[in-house]
């Protein structure tokens, strides 16, 4: 078995990064500041050939001496030896590689730590995030959604959280569309743990990103700005359970903020984590009940000739689901009377019921009833 042998950087291509690095390295150095560098001096390379008074003007004394004297040396080295490895990327702002969709957004950062295939950036992109500690339906509802999303082509971004996140990309990886993973520490750290296996699997079939230096832990206030980065990538952003409180909700504000619709996924009025999901729609977020309400409002192509994913359409029906199909017959039904029918509880129902819709094999109609479909 042949090993895979690292990229060789050119000699140009290597300054040009150390650059970025550079200025992106500099403690106390935010992103406001490095676009100011960037607007007045253009690329990183100028800036560091700019005298000491020039960047004072466009700066100010504090960050123009903390820019001349720290040493970031140590750390380049480190992270073009990683850029050098086989899957693994620096992407500087205006990079032909740099996703278009963040340019639009208010605060893009300057450089992205990427991880899988970069292709996926430039593709039409959706958000889908949630609780982390989501019920057993909110995740399969978004591994549902995130499959048949997938399947039409969009690229579900999410951030590798426990719960919705993780539902998000494991069914975003069994569509064509595939999934990013946008995470709140550096790249080479896998955050949480229980992700590890969901984390391979993405670098190895979708792509993860981060803004954070390498060695970076999963500091707490690294997260909102990591929901910048889910909400800026986005055409829309789906919301599938959040609390009154939840950094779901933040996301799904800086979306709006950035002009991208807000979906959400309406839940049990005495559920908490319907809570967040309910305030957004009261505000304006567009209620969906399947993933082809989102597909309709975004004027999606592939509403008019669906796509499902091979894993659905070959996927075989339990015994259960065989049953639950001979049960509805040819009329419609509702909940009620399935529960009777089958003697399953109506949570074991709905579980079996979504997948079913998104598959094409039942049809939700109004009045909470479902049909069979031919």
């Amino acid at each position: 078995m042949t090993r895979s042998r690292p990229v060789t950087l050119s000699a140009h291509l290597e300054n040009e990064l150390a650059a970025w690095l550079r200025l992106t390295l500099t403690p106390g150095l935010g992103g406001q500041a490095q676009r100011a560098l960037l607007q007045t001096f253009g690329l990183p390379q100028a800036i560091f050939k700019a005298g000491g008074s020039e960047l004072r003007a466009a700066i100010g004394d504090k960050l123009a001496t903390l820019l001349a004297n720290h040493d970031a040396d140590a750390d380049i080295t480190t992270a073009l030896t990683w850029a050098s490895e086989p899957g693994n990327h620096l992407i500087p702002l205006g990079s032909p590689a740099y996703p278009r969709a963040l340019l639009d957004s208010a605060d893009p950062p300057a450089l992205l730590y990427a991880k899988g295939n970069v292709e996926l950036l430039q593709q039409p992109m959706l958000s889908v995030v949630g609780s982390r500690n989501a019920t057993r339906q909110g995740e399969l509802d978004a591994e549902a959604f995130s499959c048949h999303l997938s399947a039409a082509g969009l690229t579900i971004v999410s951030g590798m959280a426990l719960g919705i996140d993780a539902a998000a990309h494991r069914g975003g990886l069994k569509g064509r569309g595939s999934t990013i993973a946008v995470i709140g520490t550096g790249i080479d750290r896998i955050y949480p743990a229980r992700n590890a296996e969901l984390a391979r699997q993405i670098a190895a079939d979708g792509l993860i990103i981060s803004e954070f230096p390498l060695g970076i832990g999963p500091l707490a206030h690294h997260f909102p700005r990591r929901n910048r980065i889910i909400a800026g990538l986005g055409q829309g952003c789906l919301v599938v359970e959040a609390a009154d409180r939840s950094g779901s909700l933040i996301t799904a504000r800086l979306a709006a903020e950035a002009g991208r619709e807000v979906f959400a996924i309406p839940g049990s009025i005495h559920s908490a984590l319907s809570h967040g999901c309910h305030r957004l729609i009261r505000q304006g977020a567009k209620l969906v009940e399947s993933a082809n309400d989102i597909l309709e409002e975004l004027a999606w192509e592939s509403v008019v000739n669906p796509i499902t994913s091979v894993d659905l359409e070959t996927t075989p029906l339990s015994a259960e689901e065989l049953n639950l199909i001979n049960v509805l017959g040819n009329s419609p039904c509702d909940l009620e009377t399935l529960v009777a029918r089958t003697g399953l509880t109506p949570d074991a129902l709905l579980a079996m019921l979504l997948p079913m819709e998104l598959d094409g094999r039942i049809a939700s109609l109004p009045g909470g009833r479902y049909q069979k479909l031919n």
